[in-house]
Parts: structure tokens; C-alpha cells; sequence
């Protein structure tokens, strides 16, 4: 019996009941987390009110995509063997989706990419930074409570997503040393390279000449490293091979710059309601953008480019393996073509 009491977002069978059941299990661990926390008022209350607003949960479906179709997938050659071999071998993958720790491991990846991911939101949004009283559709948690508590809360988010990696938490497993170990040795570095993205960022607004592949540079790591982080965090709680960790992060570098590209289409395209966030910010702010860089149609034709060549990355890697009669190898494709339609 799985130690978790809320709906797994594995087996996927459609990408609606697979991000449902996702948003789900995320809501009920992000309560866990911060009654094992006990953070004080009102930090608290900003943490909670900044994790549970409407956002996508690109990251963690990431994560959980990755897991579910890694999953799924066995070697050919893992098939040449007697009966008996195949026979374990089949039923070593029915176990991984009901294994508790690796599942769980699972759960705690998803929880680390969305908090990281909502400090870089809630620091990104202050005065000092970008300075936008709009987030997800509701006010950015510097206007509803002190700035100084919104500083806090990301500063405190932060650090929870490393915490939450190895932390006794209740109803998860206890955490296995060998996935958290690796799961750090991803996560680490490419934390540190969203922060120096952002900060590159900073410095390309005083410039007028920047060009695409300065602006590529600045998102690889912007926006890109944290969609690297969260489907390679994936793929490790369901032990890929060495070749479905290259194929994940070739993916993940397609679709994390194709998410860029497609944010400043949609900056300029779709109205403050839709966005969740004030529309036109980047032109408000002089931002260095795909669109300012290459105007829409191109940007567009771009984004299309990038998505269809990290689909192919992950298209390969699959189909040059023997899979599970089952549809959780689709979870990643599925992932990958909502993001694709995506409006907000």
C-alpha cells in the first residue's frame, strides 16, 4: 500500500486527469511541507498564498511527465534474455510505479522545481526588481503583505526546495540517499544558473544591440535551466540510462528556450485578463525580447522550430525502445504539445 493518501498523477491516460491528479497530490504535499516548516506569521501566510495561486505547474508536470514516461521504457536489448529474465524485468517496471520511495522521490522533485521557481516569481515581482503588482492573476505577495515579508518568503522558498529533498517529512517514504544525491547534483547548478540568467537580463536592458544569441544565452539558463533541472529530476526518481538523460536534457533545452520565446509572444498578444499578469510588460520595461529582437510572425515561426526538435528528442529516445503496453511513455509528448497551445 503507497504511503500517499491523495491521487498519484501516474498512470496517465489523458493529459486533463494526469494534471489534475498532479495538481492534486502537489496541494495536499505543499500542506505537508509547511505544517513540517512552522514558519511564523505572516511568512507563513505569504509562503502559502504564493504557492497556491493559479499557477500552471509547468515544472512539476515536467517532472512528473519525465518520471511517468522514463517509467514505461525498457531497453530492446534488456529483452534478449530467457523467460525468466523478461519476466522480471516486466515485473521490476509494474513495481516501479508502486514503489514508495522512488515515487516519492518523485513527489519531493515536483515540490523542489515549484518552489524555486515561485522565489524566482516573487523576487522578480518586487520594486526592486520588475516591480509588477500582478501575478497569477491576483496581487503579487509584495502587495499584499509587507515588502519585506515577500523578500522573506522567497528567500524562505529557496531554501525549502533543497530541504524538501532529504527532509522526514509525514506520509512520504523516508528519502533514498542515492536519488537524493543525484537529484541535488542536478538541481544545484542549474538553481545557481537561473539567478546568473537573471542577472543577465538586468544587464541586457541597458543595452541596444543585443543579439539573438546573446538572448539565447541569457534564457538558456533564465528559463531554461530550471525546465532542464525538472525533467532530468524526473527521469533520475525513475532511473534512466545514461542515453534517456541525454535525450531529456536535449529536449529540455529545445522546449526551455521555445517557453521563452513563446512568453514574449504572448506579453504582446494577449491581454492582461488571459495573461494572469500585466500585459506589455517587457515593451514597459525596454526588455530585450525574441519579438523586439525578430518581430511576431518570426518569433512564432521560431517557438514552432524549438518545440517540434525537443518533441523529437524525446520521440527518438522512445521509440528506440521496447515499452510496457501502457500509455505513460505518451505523459512527456502529451506535456510537450499543451505547452505548445498553451494561451497564458
Amino acid at each position: 500500500m503507497s504511503i500517499s493518501s491523495a491521487p498519484r498523477f501516474v498512470p496517465f491516460t489523458n493529459f486533463e486527469q494526469f494534471h489534475s491528479a498532479l495538481r492534486t497530490q502537489l496541494a495536499q504535499d505543499i500542506d505537508l511541507l509547511f505544517a513540517y516548516a512552522n514558519l511564523p506569521s505572516p511568512l507563513v501566510d505569504a509562503c502559502r498564498y504564493v504557492m497556491t495561486g493559479q499557477g500552471k505547474g509547468v515544472r512539476p508536470l515536467l517532472v512528473a511527465s519525465s518520471f511517468a514516461s522514463i517509467a514505461t521504457s525498457v531497453h530492446p536489448t534488456d529483452l534478449l534474455a530467457d523467460d525468466a529474465t523478461l519476466a522480471a524485468t516486466t515485473d521490476s517496471l509494474e513495481t516501479l510505479l508502486d514503489d514508495d520511495s522512488r515515487y516519492d522521490m518523485c513527489r519531493r522533485a515536483a515540490l523542489a522545481v515549484e518552489l524555486l521557481h515561485t522565489y524566482s516569481l516573487v523576487h522578480d515581482d518586487l520594486p526592486c526588481m520588475d516591480d509588477d503588482d500582478l501575478r497569477r492573476g491576483q496581487p503579487t505577495a509584495h502587495i499584499v503583505f509587507e515588502e519585506s515579508t515577500a523578500l522573506l518568503a522567497g528567500d524562505v522558498l529557496q531554501t525549502l526546495a533543497f530541504e524538501v529533498l532529504t527532509a522526514d517529512l509525514p506520509s512520504f517514504a523516508p528519502f533514498d540517499a542515492s536519488i537524493a544525491n543525484q537529484l541535488l547534483a542536478v538541481f544545484a547548478p542549474r538553481a545557481r544558473r537561473m539567478v546568473s540568467g537573471q542577472m543577465l537580463d538586468l544587464n541586457a536592458e541597458a543595452s541596444t544591440d543585443i543579439s539573438q544569441e546573446d538572448l539565447e544565452a541569457i534564457h538558456r539558463d533564465k528559463t531554461g535551466a530550471l525546465i532542464e533541472a525538472a525533467m532530468l529530476m524526473g527521469g533520475i526518481c525513475a532511473g534512466a540510462t545514461a542515453p534517456q538523460r541525454i535525450a531529456l536534457q536535449e529536449c529540455a533545452q529545445h522546449i526551455g528556450l521555445a517557453f521563452q520565446v513563446q512568453d514574449d509572444i504572448l506579453d504582446v498578444t494577449t491581454t492582461t485578463d488571459d495573461l494572469g499578469k500585466p500585459a506589455g510588460s517587457d515593451e514597459k520595461l525596454d526588455k530585450s525580447t525574441y519579438v523586439k529582437l525578430m518581430g511576431v510572425d518570426a518569433a512564432k515561426s521560431y517557438a514552432q522550430s524549438l518545440f517540434d526538435d525537443g518533441r523529437a528528442a524525446i520521440v527518438r529516445e522512445l521509440s528506440s525502445r521496447e515499452l510496457n503496453d501502457s500509455a505513460d511513455n505518451q505523459a512527456l509528448i502529451a506535456l510537450i504539445e499543451w505547452l505548445w497551445a498553451r494561451k497564458k
